[in-house]
């Protein structure tokens, strides 16, 4: 597989290729010629394709496990240390990236594509994917054993208070007595450890605002997922890079959000001061 990938980037260089119809026409040519000097079924044929795809348009080798709506959690240890949460359970994945390089070109892809900078200097970076998968990157020398990336996804359909009640997250009674709590505007703070659900709750807590009011969320990565709200302003925290050293905090934007006529603000994260 790896002698594949350096001849697709090979042929890729050469022919300019730019469009993902461009890079599949690529794949296939190179497939074809395979085929020509070993047996190859269909199926396994068909898996090539798909990898070699991934690993120049998509997220490599993670790709399979974005496409699994039942994974929850990536963590990429080393480019051959790749842990998967599913179904509540974290077990080791049995596939790899093919180089400590090929994982930092993916994670410079990913920082890339939300405007965000990771290197020596600044080792330490947040971002997000499209689909609104949170991205955390720390690389050396804050990373002893190489660069670790963590993926945090969601579910496609927010879990609803209705959801949690069903699920004994929550009682009927306490979550009535939220529902009071929310409407009239007390001020409510959500905490716990990694992975315990607080943004899950606060975005079915959030079913509760009244939908005339204007809200403001303010997050350091986006990832509530508010519904029903007409009048809704969503600002989201930004890093110093190498262009212009300066960074918008969300300290910075509280403080600009208490301009902007709220109703509600919703803050996502209370880290610093």
């Amino acid at each position: 597989m790896q002698r594949l990938r350096k001849e697709l980037g090979d042929r890729l260089a050469e022919s300019g290729a730019c469009t993902d119809e461009d890079v599949m026409r690529q794949i296939d040519l190179l497939l074809l010629k395979e085929s020509r000097r070993t047996y190859c079924p269909v199926k396994e044929m068909n898996r090539l394709q798909a990898e070699l795809f991934c690993s120049v348009r998509k997220l490599d080798v993670l790709q399979e496990l974005l496409d699994d709506p039942e994974v929850m959690e990536i963590m990429v240890n080393a480019h051959d240390r790749i842990f998967v949460e599913r179904a509540g359970k974290v077990f080791r994945w049995k596939k790899a990236f093919t180089s400590r390089e090929r994982l930092e070109d993916v994670i410079q892809q990913i920082v890339a594509g939300c405007n965000r900078v990771v290197n020596e200097n600044m080792p330490i970076a947040d971002a997000r994917l499209p689909d609104g998968s949170r991205i955390h990157v720390a690389l050396p020398p804050v990373a002893l054993d190489g660069p670790v990336l963590t993926i945090r996804r969601f579910p496609d359909d927010p879990i609803g208070m209705e959801d949690l009640i069903r699920m004994d997250s929550v009682s009927r009674e306490a979550a009535e007595f939220l529902q009071k709590l929310v409407e009239t505007g007390y001020s409510l703070m959500i905490g716990g450890g990694t992975s315990a659900g607080k943004t899950t709750f606060l975005n079915a807590l959030s079913a509760f605002i009244p939908s005339d009011e204007r809200v403001i969320t303010i997050e350091d990565n986006a990832e509530l997922q508010i519904h029903g709200i007409e009048n809704l302003v969503r600002m989201e925290a930004k890093n110093a890079n190498l262009k212009e050293n300066r960074e918008i905090s969300i300290r910075d934007l509280i403080r600009a959000s208490l301009r902007m006529r709220p109703d509600r603000i919703i803050v996502g994260e209370v880290r610093g001061g």
